[in-house]
């Protein structure tokens, strides 16, 4: 296992404004269980989450869809090899696949199915609690509040700590933010993926809640030349847009920036394109994820890279965002500009 003195490497920082302490860089478990490539072998998905842990990470982020429910699994078996009260374990709901395509996947947010799916997580988990528990998706046919009414219910009975929201609209934050306080919202955020700067991290701020960047590195755009050249022919990243044969050639031009800005911070592309959301403030804990140890520890090097505001704005500056080809995601309408809910039935309208 590594050496101890590299959990003085991984500072801690508060999630929220209600006591969740994190660590400031977290492990996103999904490519564990395939997600974009393969699934690795369980002992070998076990072994690394112990690696991390071991390296100073305590934040490990996984959700049912994972898998599916497989990956649940492999964190419970890795949980179970860990101090328990030292991690910090994130699960989500709301995700229905259809079939092994996320594109066809379906969102659901109703009581019932909110309260199913935290019963079921904990039970592949095998563990009394989840620390963090997010909607992953947001079912725009259910009002937020019915949502939120199930987990506060869930926070009260003791089997989830604190409340996340995943590609939440501003309207739906608040909404939610009023029924319980949400502790982070999990967003899609990377050097060319910046659409939450205008509205959702200012509104996360003035409310008190923390951010957790998924995909820091672009999907592993940032993470190296071999993935911007070739990608493997079995990925599922090749019916991304932004990874169709047309746009990765028009998008290569900035990959090939960062890694020429690289040079001149004496790091990796992944390193600083991963520093860069890191410097984005103490409140936001981006979790990337790796099936390898070498990369992990390529990232928590990334922790030791300080950026100034000029600094930051030169990184950003080398990757136009109105330029990027493709859109950021399978399906748009499952991100936070498309995730207004109704208001509850027995709501009255506003008037003017």
């Amino acid at each position: 296992m590594a050496d101890q003195k590299w959990r003085a490497v991984v500072p801690r920082v508060k999630l929220g404004k209600h006591g969740f302490e994190v660590s400031k860089l977290g492990f996103g478990c999904m490519g564990l269980s395939g997600g974009y490539n393969a699934p690795i072998p369980e002992e070998a998905g076990i072994s690394i989450i112990k690696e991390a842990f071991e390296r100073g990470i305590t934040f490990f982020d996984t959700a049912d869809v994972y898998g599916p429910h497989t990956n649940e699994v492999l964190v419970g078996k890795a949980l179970k090899q860990l101090p328990r009260e030292k991690i910090q374990l994130a699960s989500k709901f709301g995700v229905v696949l259809q079939n092994s395509d996320y594109r066809g996947a379906s969102v659901k947010g109703n009581p019932e199915y909110v309260r199913a799916c935290c019963e079921a997580s904990l039970k592949r988990l095998d563990v009394e609690y989840i620390d963090l528990y997010y909607q992953h998706r947001i079912d725009t046919s259910v009002s937020i509040e019915e949502t939120m009414g199930e987990l506060k219910k869930l926070v009260e009975e003791g089997k989830i700590k604190y409340i996340g929201l995943s590609e939440a609209s501003p309207d739906t934050i608040k909404r939610a933010h009023a029924v319980h306080p949400i502790t982070a919202v999990q967003m899609e955020w990377s050097l060319w993926t910046r659409d939450i700067e205008e509205e959702i991290i200012p509104l996360c701020r003035e409310l008190g809640i923390g951010v957790v960047p998924y995909s820091p590195l672009g999907r592993g755009f940032f993470g190296g030349r071999a993935v911007v050249e070739s990608l493997p022919s079995e990925t599922r990243l090749k019916n991304h847009p932004r990874f169709t044969e047309e746009n990765i050639e028009k998008n290569k031009v900035f990959y090939t920036r960062i890694e020429n800005l690289a040079k001149k911070y004496g790091c990796t592309p992944a390193q600083l394109a991963l520093a860069w959301v890191l410097n984005q403030g103490d409140d936001v804990v981006p979790i990337p994820g790796t099936t390898k140890v070498k990369n992990l520890v390529d990232n928590m090097e990334a922790l030791r890279i300080k950026l100034t505001k000029d600094e930051l704005k030169e990184i950003s500056d080398a990757v136009p965002i109105n330029e990027v080809a493709g859109n950021r995601a399978y399906n748009v309408h499952h991100t936070f500009k498309f995730a207004d809910t109704p208001l509850p039935k027995n709501a009255q309208p506003a008037t003017s």
